[in-house]
């Protein structure tokens, strides 16, 4: 029997997950990725990958012990403040917790080295993609040239070109967005901040507007300052803002626009906007509609942000996306001559998971910054703690 070509498009986590389990049992297939290497880019800071789906999803890949060599010791500690700096909630890192924090990029590193060489194809972006009749698809490549699948699998992320094969819902803005900031070398370059910010994650809320800061492995803090403002609003914050020739220029515009939206604020949390390095970057907070799912096509699925995009306030997009490409690998191994009904039992145990977890998510953002912000996410983690 002609093993059927698998294309996978998209080579963040969840489509390398899909990989790593298929190619666990046997069965091949292609990852097309539009970055040009593995290291084309950034891949965004920690993640805390949870017991419940991450690590499950890691230990169908076979790669459970490597991860938890990768695990930042400390990550788990948790720190919420209010507006004036007082801290609400102040949780160390016992070391015994079940959503360790691992830093995206050595995890993608992870799942890249496990795969045949070959697998994942570099700079091979998708401009479009075609029902052929049969279940098979053809790719239009960004580089030139189409390939064809059997199975075609979008884990292509938020703005995905494969969802419009299956569904014809859009992202939407969620009301709030996020400024990035990095404040490198942070214990000898920015003492106060990172004492601030401890080994951890932090969380400073207010009405309508905070700052969500974690610290990476590398000594650096990442930080997000977050508004509810209207998503043209961000055109005030300009993602090359940095003046030639200036570290941290004194009359940026963006850095004065975000310094005026947290008047009133501690000095010390303000100091995360002031004393950033490099260029604020902008991120407009969009998600796809709560309960999102599609009616059975033949040859193609989608998993992670492409299946359910969300806003981040559960922390489960890249935890979901590795279980659903986990969940999928194993359904079409236990499947190897009968595709669709890999993909129906796929869908059917996604669809329910994925509105939970978005559900929660919608649930929490408005928590978050609600009118007594922070006290709504203390109990939220108060709650969390009980249940475990």
């Amino acid at each position: 029997m002609r093993t059927p070509a698998i294309g996978i498009v998209g080579g963040g986590l969840g489509g390398l997950t899909l990989a790593r389990v298929l190619h666990v049992h046997g069965i091949p297939a292609t990852v097309y990725e539009r970055d040009s290497a593995p290291d084309a880019r950034t891949q965004g800071g920690m993640l805390d990958i949870h017991q419940h789906n991450g690590q499950v999803a890691l230990r169908a890949a076979g790669l459970h012990e490597q991860f938890l060599r990768l695990v930042h010791p400390g990550g788990q500690a948790v720190r919420v403040l209010d507006r004036h700096g007082t801290a609400h909630l102040d949780e160390a890192d016992e070391g015994d917790g079940d959503r360790p924090e691992v830093n995206r990029g050595h995890l993608r590193r992870l799942l890249l080295d496990s795969l045949p060489e070959g697998t994942v194809r570099w700079g091979g972006g998708i401009t479009a993609a075609r029902a052929l009749g049969d279940g098979r698809h053809e790719l239009t490549l960004a580089g030139g040239g189409t390939a064809t699948t059997d199975l075609l699998v979008g884990a292509d992320g938020a703005w995905s070109r494969i969802r419009p094969l299956v569904s014809a819902a859009a992202p939407a803005y969620c009301g709030l967005s996020f400024v990035e900031a990095t404040l490198l070398d942070a214990d000898r370059r920015h003492p106060a901040q990172a004492a601030l910010v401890g080994s951890g994650m932090l969380f400073a809320l207010g009405p309508g507007k905070g700052f969500l800061a974690h610290r990476e492995t590398d000594g650096s803090l990442h930080v997000y300052v977050a508004l509810r403002l209207p998503e043209d609003r961000l055109a005030g914050v300009d993602p090359a803002c940095a003046v030639p020739g200036h570290e941290r220029p004194g009359d940026d515009p963006a850095r004065s626009f975000l310094l005026d939206q947290f008047a009133g604020w501690a000095p010390e949390l303000r100091a995360l906007i002031a004393d950033a390095d490099g260029p604020l970057v902008p991120r407009a907070i969009h998600a796809l509609p709560v309960g999102h799912r599609w009616d059975r096509v033949p040859g193609v699925t989608l998993l992670g942000d492409a299946a359910h995009l969300m806003s981040p306030f559960a922390g489960e997009g890249a935890n979901l996306a590795m279980l659903d490409g986990a969940e999928l690998g194993r359904a079409l191994a236990a499947h190897p001559d009968d595709v669709e009904t890999a993909l129906a039992a796929y869908e059917r145990a996604l669809f329910p998971r994925a509105e939970t977890a978005a559900r929660e998510a919608a649930a929490n953002l408005e928590i978050c910054f609600r009118d007594d912000a922070p006290h709504g996410l203390v109990d939220r983690f108060a709650a969390y703690a009980e249940a475990r």
